[in-house]
């Protein structure tokens, strides 16, 4: 009659920057059985610091995360900044 609890994560990728979304999974489990879940969600956009990221988010930043693509996406992110004119 001990309670456990797990994580799972699910990742998703949102083009065309590789923005990655975290969906986390707390589960709580009794006699090996779930009796309760609650989600929590985390965004991450290329070039942000992953240090409290889950691994898996890490391992596809490191795989996505171009140099060239962190750079273009702050550019794209400065020239949507009010007075700026493209």
């Amino acid at each position: 009659m001990a309670f456990t609890e797990r994580v799972e994560h699910k990742l998703e990728i949102i083009p065309p920057w590789s923005i990655i979304q975290c969906r986390r999974a707390d589960i709580i489990e009794k006699d090996g059985k779930e009796v309760g879940r609650s989600y929590h969600r985390s965004c991450y956009c290329p070039g942000d610091d992953l240090t409290d990221a889950c691994q898996e988010v890490k391992d596809v930043a490191a795989a996505l995360w171009t140099q060239q693509l962190i750079d273009d996406y702050k550019a794209y992110i400065a020239s949507q900044q009010p007075g700026n004119v493209a």
